[in-house]
């Protein structure tokens, strides 16, 4: 009884717990463009400490082992490569916030609903979804790259961070694909979209 008890407690416990150091963490770590920063510390800090990035690249990774086959390294090795192409755009471009934090916010939402859908789409399609938003996440890596005392060490603490996270997800995935016929990793993809949706009404990241 003790092992059935321990057992169906335990997938909501670990989720719980990712999604609550996802919203405790301190938003505006990710969202601050003015101030000195380091170089790599900064730069890992940043995903990690963003609920909103946070999530999304923990989304790619549930979400490329919801769809198996070669997607579970496709999409979260692309979300990466793009993210940086994001922030040259970041740095060469001016964007208006409220399209670049819209953006970001869909993705949650995107993201989230194929996970809570169990959206298994053939590849080209799942690529072109985690190219788009990859952009919108890279974006405000870039605008803050040039304010840190080293952007190339700030730029690779971020893709390092941001491929743990994917990890992460990949992880949770299979740890948790199986339990209750996915329907707690489809869980996991409700609640990303209920923080899409949250961001998305209040405008706060």
């Amino acid at each position: 009884m003790f092992g059935q008890e321990t057992g169906s407690r335990f997938p909501w416990t670990c989720f719980l717990a990712v999604f609550g150091f996802a919203f405790s963490a301190a938003p505006a770590f990710a969202h601050v463009l003015g101030g000195p920063m380091g170089g790599f510390g900064s730069g890992f800090e940043h995903p990690l400490l963003g609920a909103d990035h946070f999530l999304a690249m923990l989304a790619v990774g549930l979400w490329g082992t919801q769809i198996g086959g070669r997607s579970v390294w496709t999409l979260p090795a692309t979300f990466p490569l793009i993210m940086c192409i994001g922030g040259v755009v970041g740095m060469l471009a001016d964007i208006p916030d409220p399209v670049i934090s819209g953006g970001i916010a869909i993705s949650l939402l995107a993201l989230g609903a194929s996970i809570a859908a169990a959206w298994r789409a053939p590849e080209f399609a799942s690529l072109s979804v985690i190219t788009v938003f990859a952009l919108f996440h890279g974006y405000p890596h870039g605008k803050m790259a040039p304010n840190a005392t080293d952007p190339a060490a700030y730029t690779v603490g971020f893709v390092v961070a941001t491929g743990m996270i994917h990890l992460l997800g990949i992880a949770i995935g299979f740890g948790l694909g199986r339990l209750y016929e996915g329907r707690v990793v489809r869980a996991l993809g409700a609640l990303i979209v209920a923080a899409g949706v949250y961001y998305l009404v209040t405008g706060q990241m």
